[in-house]
């Protein structure tokens, strides 16, 4: 009798261990592009840090961007990084992973279109710049600043959305199609099962 419990929880302990993998893989990658943004952010800080203080002109304001770039960067990359990194990957349902998994790449597409924005504001920037006399080196520069740092998170968010949807296709779909061998039915005599193997 204890085998054949065994043998009928075997399936559902399986796919639970299939998903514990697939949640600490997902969390993993989120990490790490967490931790791509994050070091972006820190070496934008330090050197546009440097070129604010030491560069006039031009220079000065697209350093300046930079800066107050990278600190949303940061208040983006720190509570994502962490928050992946604590959640136990443990225990996460089946719809829930699905959720979450869906939300995130919408939410990096989103933003990979949004990057474009950043990029066009930032030549818009720069055309401005030919109207303005005023503001001439402030607009060039911040425009400048827009376009390459528009540019990395357009890349950045691009190769997020590739991986987590690639990620999904090649693990989530695959548990799927398991979880569809596993038939549940009910009849006027009782609940029953079957699973193909």
């Amino acid at each position: 009798m204890r085998y054949l419990v065994l043998l009928f929880l075997f399936p559902f302990i399986s796919h639970a261990q299939n998903l514990d993998d697939y949640n600490q893989e997902r969390l993993k990658l989120t990490e790490n592009l967490m931790v791509g943004l994050g070091s972006w952010s820190v070496a934008n800080m330090g050197v546009s840090g440097v070129g604010w203080a030491t560069t006039d002109n031009e220079a000065k304001y697209f350093h300046q961007m930079n800066v107050m770039w990278s600190g949303v960067n940061m208040i983006i990359a720190l509570p994502s990084y962490f928050k992946a990194k604590k959640t136990d990957p443990k225990g996460i349902s089946f719809s829930e992973t699905w959720r979450t998994q869906h939300i995130k790449e919408k939410v990096f597409l989103f933003n990979t279109a949004l990057d474009l924005v950043y990029v066009s504001g930032g030549f818009y920037l720069k055309q401005r710049a030919l109207v303005d006399a005023n503001n001439y080196h402030r607009y060039r520069g911040w425009g400048n600043s827009l376009i390459m740092q528009g540019g990395c998170l357009f890349i950045l968010d691009l190769t997020a959305t590739i991986l987590h949807t690639k990620h999904r296709k090649n693990k989530l779909q695959g548990f799927w199609d398991k979880m569809d061998a596993i038939d549940l039915g009910m009849s006027a005599n009782g609940i029953g099962f079957q699973i193909y193997l």
